[in-house]
């Protein structure tokens, strides 16, 4: 088993929980909105046997204590890797972590050997038939009410079950553990300053990325990251997209074998990068 090196790196104001393993190229790894760094559990043991990999605690998630000063996500990537003396890595992000994966690689271009988007898409993206969604609306009604019970069943019932299954289609170890890291990040957002957008939105500059890129999405999730991960294929030149079935938003926690073969077998194709 791949020793792991721990600890808390104290940049832009807060304390960042990380974990580093492996040896190599360095392969950074960015939580969901409802998750934290262990939602990596099985890509971060199967990757550190080739790469340098590194996950994190978004500050507000996980160990990572929410801080009421404004910050950038993409900013806490770039302090974190420093911290670590990494100066480029391959980026995978799930979801709002997708989104400060992307903002990095448009704001340090030379760091950023390649993009793993998963469940994600480019921070501004819109459509104009978007309109949220009945459990959506459910939600902002518990927020209003300050119920995160509720906001964080429902939260489940979006992002875990997704389009067209029921709680009890899902592994139930799998919708525990993602009630349990989302309620922690629940807790601090009163907490937690905002993340300041860059001053022109990945959406509108997303013609300026130039490294090789990885969408990964599941049948199941929400039409919106359907129409994200198709407006990235289309706009980001030679970027690949896979379709995983039968899984909502974190296909990676759901069926881990088959997104680590689809990501291995991307980087796999990359040219050899050195740290």
């Amino acid at each position: 088993m791949v020793a792991v090196e721990t600890g808390f790196a104290e940049i832009n104001g807060a304390k960042i929980y990380y974990e580093v393993a492996g040896e190599g190229q360095p392969f950074l790894m960015v939580h969901a909105g409802i998750a934290n760094n262990t939602m990596w559990d099985d890509q971060f043991d199967f990757f550190a046997q080739k790469y340098k990999v590194v996950r994190y605690d978004m500050r507000g998630f996980g160990q990572s204590l929410p801080v009421a000063d404004d910050y950038q996500r993409h900013e806490d990537i770039r302090a974190l890797l420093d911290f670590l003396k990494i100066d480029h890595a391959y980026l995978m992000g799930c979801s709002m972590g997708g989104g400060a994966c992307m903002n990095f690689a448009l704001e340090y271009p030379n760091r950023a050997d390649a993009l793993i988007m998963v469940g994600s898409g480019p921070v501004g993206f819109s459509y104009d038939e978007w309109s949220p969604s009945s459990l959506i609306e459910e939600m902002e009604a518990a927020y209003h009410k300050g119920d995160l019970e509720r906001i964080n069943e429902l939260a489940l019932r979006i992002f875990v079950d997704g389009t067209g299954r029921t709680p009890d289609q899902v592994n139930p170890a799998l919708r525990q553990k993602v009630y349990d890291m989302n309620m922690i990040a629940l807790r601090n957002e009163k907490l937690l300053g905002s993340d300041v957008p860059l001053a022109t939105s990945a959406a509108e500059r997303i013609s300026e990325l130039h490294l090789p890129v990885l969408i990964v999405i599941g049948d199941l999730d929400e039409e919106y990251t359907s129409r994200a991960a198709d407006f990235m294929a289309a706009n980001i030149p030679g970027a690949r997209k896979i379709v995983i079935p039968g899984t909502a938003h974190l296909p990676n926690m759901e069926f881990p074998k088959e997104f680590n073969a689809h990501v291995q077998g991307f980087l796999d194709s990359l040219p050899i990068n050195s740290a």
